[in-house]
Formats: C-alpha cells, sequence, structure tokens
C-alpha cells in the first residue's frame, strides 16, 4: 500500500467513527458561512507534514498552477490572506518601475464604500486617496452614474469587489478603465466561479484577489491569492510578497537569472548577491505548503460548491418572494451568473421594520446572520482623520448601513435547513408588528 493510500486509510477509519448531528429545529445552530472539507484535505495535510514542508513547497507550486488553470491566466501568487492579497495588488502598482502609470502618494483609486475594509484599506496604507461613489440596491454593487465625476487628474485606479458574489458591471467599467488608462483591480474573495458575460470574474481586471478564509468558497484555513495575465505585474506581486527582493528564482532556487554574481544595484557594490538585493518596501506575506495541501484538494471541490450555492440563492430567492412589500430582494446583475456568497435583504421604507429586532430573532432561532461587512466605511473609526473623497452622495450606502443584512448560501445548508430558515421567515410576516 502506497504512503498515500495508507494515510485515507487512517483518517477515512477516524472519520467514520465521528457521529453526524442530526438537524434539531432551534436548536442545531445554522451558520451564515462555513468550510467543507474531508478525507482528502486532511490527507494532503499529513503529506505536507510527512515531507517536511513548512515555508511553500510542492503543494503550493501545485496549488498555483491548479487556479491558473482554472481561470486560464498566467499568474497565481499565493499569499497567507485575502487581505494581504489586496495589500499585494495595490502595492504591487506603486513600483517605480511602473513610471507614469504607477500609484504615487496622493493619487486617487474609485471605489465604493459599501463593503469590507481590506478592500480600501491598502489604498491608505500606501498614502493614496480612496474615491468613494454610491452603490446600487439591490444589486449592492458600484452604481456607475457617477464614475465619470469621480475621475481626475489624478486618479490611476478602480478597486471594487462583486459583492456576495454578484459581479459588478464589468462592460462598463472595464471601458472606463481602458478610455482612461486606469488600473482594474477586482476584489474577487466572494467571487469565486461567478461569470460576466460567460466569462469567470477575476479574469477581466488587471489585477484580481481571492480569499480562502474558511467563509469563502474553498477554504485553505487562512490564504489567498493574487492572479493577473501580465508577466511583469507578476514580478511585482510576488517582489512586495517576498520581502520586496529584486530576486525571482523559486524558494530553493539559485541564479535563474545567470547573473546573481554580476550585476549593479542601487550603490551595493557590483556582484553583490542577487539574491538579497531589495527593490521595493515588500512584507512577508506566503502561504504555507500545509496550507496549500489543503487548497489542492479542494481544487476538486470547486465546481460542486459553485453548484450548491447557485441553488440555494435560487431557493431562497423563489421561496421568500411573498416578502417582496417587506424586504427588497437581491437580484443579480445583467449578464451576470454569480457563484453567490449570502443572500442579501434590505428593510423597504415603508416597512418600518427594526433590523436590530430582526437579528435578534434570528439569533433565538439558531441562523446566522451578517451586516454587509463594515456598512459606509466612511463611518468606521478607521477612517477617521484618513484623507478621501466622496463623490455625489452615499445614500445607499447609508440605506445599506442601517438595513441590510444577509444570511448564508454556503453549501453546507441542506434542503431541511433551508425549509427552516424560510419558515422562519413566514413567521416574521405573520407577525410584523413584533419586529417594528
Amino acid at each position: 500500500m502506497s504512503r498515500e493510500s495508507a494515510i485515507q486509510a487512517v483518517i477515512s477509519a477516524f472519520l467514520d467513527e465521528e457521529k453526524s448531528t442530526r438537524f434539531i429545529p432551534g436548536e442545531t445552530f445554522i451558520p451564515h458561512a462555513g468550510k467543507i472539507t474531508g478525507v482528502a484535505e486532511i490527507a494532503n495535510l499529513v503529506g505536507a507534514v510527512l515531507d517536511n514542508w513548512y515555508t511553500a513547497g510542492p503543494y503550493a507550486d501545485k496549488f498555483e498552477k491548479g487556479l491558473q488553470k482554472y481561470f486560464q491566466l498566467r499568474s497565481a501568487t499565493l499569499v497567507n490572506s485575502g487581505s494581504s492579497a489586496n495589500l499585494s495588488a495595490i502595492s504591487a502598482l506603486t513600483s517605480k518601475t511602473l513610471g507614469d502609470r504607477r500609484i504615487s502618494p496622493g493619487d486617487e483609486v474609485i471605489t465604493v464604500a459599501a463593503g469590507f475594509p481590506t478592500t480600501v484599506n491598502p489604498v491608505f496604507q500606501n498614502k493614496a486617496i480612496p474615491v468613494f461613489v454610491d452603490v446600487d440596491i439591490p444589486s449592492y454593487n458600484m452604481s456607475t452614474t457617477n464614475l465619470q465625476k469621480a475621475l481626475s487628474a489624478k486618479t490611476k485606479a478602480v478597486m471594487i469587489a462583486h459583492t456576495l458574489g454578484n459581479p459588478f458591471q464589468l462592460n462598463e467599467i472595464v471601458e472606463f478603465c481602458r478610455t482612461n488608462d486606469l488600473w482594474l483591480i477586482e476584489d474577487n474573495c466572494d467571487a469565486l466561479g461567478s461569470t460576466y458575460d460567460g466569462k469567470l470574474t477575476g479574469t477581466f481586471g488587471d489585477i484580481s484577489t481571492l480569499s480562502f478564509y474558511p467563509a469563502h468558497h474553498i477554504t485553505t484555513g487562512e490564504g489567498g491569492a493574487v492572479l493577473t495575465n501580465s508577466a511583469r505585474l507578476r514580478v511585482l506581486i510576488e517582489s512586495f510578497r517576498d520581502w520586496g527582493r529584486d530576486c525571482y528564482c523559486l524558494p530553493g532556487k539559485d541564479n535563474t537569472c545567470f547573473k546573481r554574481f554580476d550585476q549593479l544595484h542601487g550603490e551595493l557594490p557590483f556582484g553583490y548577491d542577487h539574491k538579497f538585493v531589495y527593490s521595493h518596501i515588500g512584507y512577508n506575506l506566503k502561504m504555507t505548503d500545509l496550507q496549500a495541501a489543503i487548497g489542492v484538494a479542494q481544487l476538486d471541490s470547486i465546481e460542486g460548491f459553485i453548484h450548491k450555492r447557485k441553488t440555494n440563492w435560487e431557493y431562497l430567492r423563489q421561496h421568500l418572494e411573498f416578502l417582496e412589500d417587506v424586504f427588497i430582494l437581491p437580484e443579480k446583475e445583467t449578464l451576470s451568473d454569480p457563484s453567490w456568497f449570502g443572500f442579501a435583504l434590505t428593510i423597504r421604507e415603508g416597512a418600518s421594520l427594526s433590523r436590530d429586532k430582526l437579528l435578534r430573532f434570528f439569533d433565538m432561532k439558531r441562523i446566522g446572520t451578517r451586516l454587509l461587512f463594515g456598512g459606509n466605511l466612511t463611518k468606521q473609526p478607521s477612517i477617521y482623520g484618513q484623507e478621501f473623497r466622496v463623490v455625489g452622495t452615499l445614500t445607499n450606502t447609508d440605506k445599506i448601513m442601517n438595513d441590510t443584512f444577509w444570511i448564508g448560501t454556503w453549501p453546507g445548508i441542506d434542503q431541511e435547513r433551508l425549509d427552516y430558515i424560510c419558515e422562519c421567515f413566514l413567521y416574521i410576516s405573520e407577525n410584523l408588528d413584533q419586529f417594528k
């Protein structure tokens, strides 16, 4: 028996001993998101330990190649989180090697305030200025109405997320970026497997990012990736991820350029070892091989996970239509086929319901809920004292901050749990006065 087969046999026997918990409505918690792993993930993880690889190694290489194949892109660079992926993406565009197109301190990046903070934080961290525009409801994506007004002589990029897996208006925004020579960074962390006009999100921008946190479509525990089709940008992304180094040798490799001791860099002595030349103010954001080992196994489950997220969302959309006079129900963008991260609901103006009472009810019923991340990021304590611009009003963003929440669509929510969730919404509809 091979080592791999022996490991899988032991793990299978161990997992078989574990009793699956029967779902008890009102007692068994239904999380808003979660991970699904099994024998393959644990076997790979054990294999990586036995190989004595703890930094990036063979599994990391295999995982990167698997992501490249899935997205049909030249480069997938693994990092230790989706937030680090966003930091690497923006930081790469600050490189002096990009000339006039580099993002310099004081330059502007167009984005939205209705989202997760680490889509915007790297802009602040690189001393650039976020320019916030409002979003549309019920897509929860950037409204393009004020896009042209947001443009200035300082604008260098657009960076936005596909909210809850729903692709933003890619045709219009891609054209806007091309016309104005702007970088486009897609935060694809919530949208693995979503398509727009038949093409995967994460393949439209100059750079895109992924998160493999347990709540996301596939997981490595902590982890993320930065995707690009540009060889030039790949080198910069890897440099900022790997301490800011100038050398592009793979781990364990030396002298790929055949000029390791034959170059002059800055004011260093001629021939200074290229492996210790640093051309950027970088970080160490690498993923371990242990995490990558889990990711390799998760790749085989992508299509099944995506299908279940879509069917769960469609079931909720169909069975909650009777609440349309109370809630604004979510809608997919035109031309899109989302791989949904969640099912968002916004209380209608005339309904006069209390979101706080609704969330307390779901908590009592053991159903996990979440707000739409940071609500209006300009209201967050972390933004106080930071420089930013707002174009137009953030009316819908404020509405989301006050009246929006979402429930899960992840594959761990089966039919029995879906039906229970819908029963709880039925109770709300029949007892609206309790929630005012």
